[in-house]
């Protein structure tokens, strides 16, 4: 069960919230639809409710506000949009990582592709996708955790009409397994077909809250759609003739030559143009919107007035000749299935549940009607509204029911019969429920990381041409000469301020973290990738392993090709190698680890690379500057005083280490990686803090 209570947005400026004090509740077992023009607040709504917009107001998930629950993926599935995954990566390596981060195993990952209908595209890219087979991915990734409650905004936009009757058929039949779902649409015949609650926004406020067959009754209406070229002439018609007969009829011009007529059929508008000669290019049923909030303050089982126009008669009270309902018993399937019109029903195959057929009750769970429904006759054109064949108990001519009682005797129908509730389609499986969840460990973000890393042939790219840099860069350097051999080795010419590996450790670095903000997998339900201490230490562990491979393929690369190209004397060992190759692997690890932490505080790649760069550049002379110059206290430098190591000699074991590390940051080089790296690391730190503070 969903309570939200008093969501209201932050103004901007001396501008209006665009969410004032929405307060409801979506139920559990039900489909809540959340019904509202774009530019009513629905998205906002959502986003308040999962507190991804700052805001007042609380959310409550079966109790809990979300930043109270330890997993929100398992309680709270969400789809806001398109799948926010890398468009290189597999469907089935998407859903693997996102098993990865929340602890589940990879079998689970078939099983939902199964339940959705991919298994056939689990090798496709995602940037491949349509957009049927990106929804059904995102309801993938949001069934994923086996949720119980599901938050959607607009899952239905821009589908097909199959795509979207899948797509609602899954929807509830999660609600029929006792799950809560809330679904935002912005068209009210959908919201009416699928949905058994209807919440209604208009202007960032709450202008109705129905049921889905008291939606129906009073906001959506029967009309006849009529283009002709001579529309005014036969509005003139159809309103004396109303008049007449003493029928209240309504006949709305639409520009143009179109005619909206209420209260009337098809069979005599037709019957009346043709007796005046009129030429009709034209004839249909449509249901009509009345506009938000319309017959929100209505009492149940009221039958709503229609409102007259200059053209229609006096309004006696009830239609005593409602409209003929078509037989809610016709199959879809062997009807034409003709182009809908603006105003016409976009899914007409969709069937609501039975508990639709209830009577409007305050009851939260109301028994079905018993009451014997009437047959009524079929539709006579062929352009007739789709949605007149669903069942009466959620149609909208819901309110001709209680004007039929009111008319005479003659007009009644005489072959009552009992129509059965619609079945459930039995042609969308939900994926297995997860008994038994894994405990947390310390290798979950670990493993997300590899497979985020390994998911993409970036990582591969960037390897390959760092390795074939330094090697032609390592062969010019041994034909121009005078280059020192550490330098050779390294591929690291003196005009440049990083080597290719080093660069390239800062680069994949620095796309661990802007890879998350560009495609923020993980940050679908919470606005921004989490700031988790474990998942920076799992990027900084798979960087440093990246960074550590790459740098002695680097080494290796070189070595073997001025081995074959220039002979052994290039490649001889150093005698001072030990301290050589720890320099050389921690100033690769540093331009990795800091690539990482300046994407995470600046949340983009280009920043990351960009900090990596200016190391050299800015800090190096920095900090050469000042390690360099003279103490206050004596002549010697501070870099002086940190090469001789140590004070007390022999005094622990690991005096030889302590004193190599001394040694390395007592070069400019090292000690501005340090000290960038340090920075980095309290900036992210404090970012961290002040983002969970908020």
């Amino acid at each position: 069960m969903i309570q939200a209570i008093g969501l209201t947005s932050i103004p901007r400026k001396e501008q209006p919230p665009a969410v004032d004090n929405v307060s409801f509740e979506a139920h559990a077992g039900r489909v809540t639809a959340l019904l509202g023009a774009p530019g009513a607040g629905k998205t906002t709504v959502l986003r308040l409710m999962l507190e991804l917009q700052r805001g007042r107001g609380i959310t409550y998930f079966r109790g809990r506000p979300l930043h109270r629950i330890a997993h929100p993926a398992h309680e709270v599935g969400v789809l806001l949009g398109d799948v926010p995954g890398h468009p290189a990566r597999s469907v089935r390596g998407h859903l693997r990582m996102l098993c990865a981060a929340s602890g589940l195993p990879a079998r689970r990952a078939d099983e939902v592709l199964e339940a959705v209908g991919l298994v056939s595209l689990r090798d496709e890219r995602l940037g491949t996708l349509s957009r049927g087979m990106d929804r059904r991915l995102g309801l993938a990734c949001a069934l994923l955790p086996d949720p119980h409650t599901l938050v959607l905004d607009d899952p239905a936009r821009g589908l097909a009409v199959a795509e979207r009757r899948w797509l609602y058929d899954m929807l509830r039949e999660h609600a029929a397994q006792g799950g809560t779902v809330l679904c935002g649409t912005a068209d009210p015949k959908e919201a009416a077909r699928f949905a058994d609650h209807v919440i209604t926004l208009d202007g960032g406020r709450i202008v109705a809250d129905q049921r889905a067959a008291d939606f129906a009754r009073t906001r959506l209406r029967p009309r006849v759609a009529v283009r002709s070229p001579h529309a005014a002439r036969l509005s003139v018609l159809l309103a004396q003739q109303a008049r007449s007969t003493q029928r209240s009829v309504e006949v709305v011009r639409e520009g143009g030559n179109r005619l909206c007529v209420y209260g009337s059929t098809c069979a005599e508008v037709g019957e009346t143009a043709f007796r005046h000669g009129i030429v009709v290019h034209q004839l249909a049923d449509e249901i009509g919107d009345m506009g938000p909030g319309a017959g929100a303050d209505a009492q149940p089982q009221q039958a709503p007035e229609s409102q007259p126009s200059a053209e229609t008669g006096p309004q006696p009270g009830p239609n005593p000749n409602p409209e003929p309902e078509p037989d809610p018993e016709a199959d879809p399937e062997s009807e034409p299935n003709p182009e809908p019109e603006p105003n016409s029903d976009p899914n007409p195959n969709l069937c609501p549940e039975p508990e639709a057929a209830a009577t409007p009750n305050p009851d939260p769970d109301p028994e079905p009607d018993p009451e014997p429904e009437t047959a009524t006759p079929a539709p006579a054109s062929p352009e007739a509204d789709p949605a007149a064949s669903t069942p009466p108990e959620s149609s909208p001519d819901a309110p001709d029911d209680d004007a039929s009682q009111a008319a005479p005797p003659q007009q009644q129908p005489t072959t009552p019969r009992t129509t059965p509730p619609a079945p459930r389609p039995a042609t969308v499986t939900l994926p297995p429920s997860i008994l038994v969840r894994p405990a947390p460990t310390p290798l979950r973000p670990v493993r997300y990381e590899i497979r985020r890393a390994a998911g993409v042939a970036t990582g591969y790219i960037v390897g390959a041409c760092v390795l074939a840099v330094s090697a032609l860069t390592a062969v010019l350097l041994a034909r121009i000469g005078h280059t020192p051999q550490p330098r050779l080795l390294a591929a690291w010419p003196v005009e440049l301020p990083l080597p290719p590996a080093a660069l390239g450790a800062g680069l994949l670095g620095a796309l661990a973290f802007g890879d998350e903000f560009r495609h923020p997998a993980l940050a679908a339900d919470r606005g921004t990738v989490p700031r988790r201490l474990g998942l920076l230490t799992a990027k900084l562990f798979v960087a440093s392993l990246t960074a550590l491979a790459l740098a002695v393929l680097t080494v290796g690369c070189t070595a073997e090709l001025l081995y074959l190209v220039y002979g052994g004397e290039l490649v001889a060992l150093p005698a001072d190698w030990p301290a050589l190759t720890a320099g050389w692997l921690a100033l690769v690890t540093g331009c990795a680890w800091a690539g990482v932490l300046a994407a995470g505080v600046f949340r983009s790649t280009t920043a990351g690379l960009a900090a990596v760069v200016a190391v050299p550049l800015l800090v190096v002379p920095a900090v050469h500057k000042i390690t360099e110059g003279p103490s206050l206290r004596g002549p010697r430098p501070f870099a002086g005083r940190l090469a001789d190591g140590l004070p007390l000699r022999r005094t622990f074991v690991g005096e030889q280490h302590l004193e190599a590390l001394l040694r390395l940051l007592a070069q400019p080089v090292g000690g501005a990686m340090a000290l960038s790296v340090l920075s980095l690391l309290c900036a992210y730190a404090f970012t961290g803090l002040r983002s969970r503070v908020r």
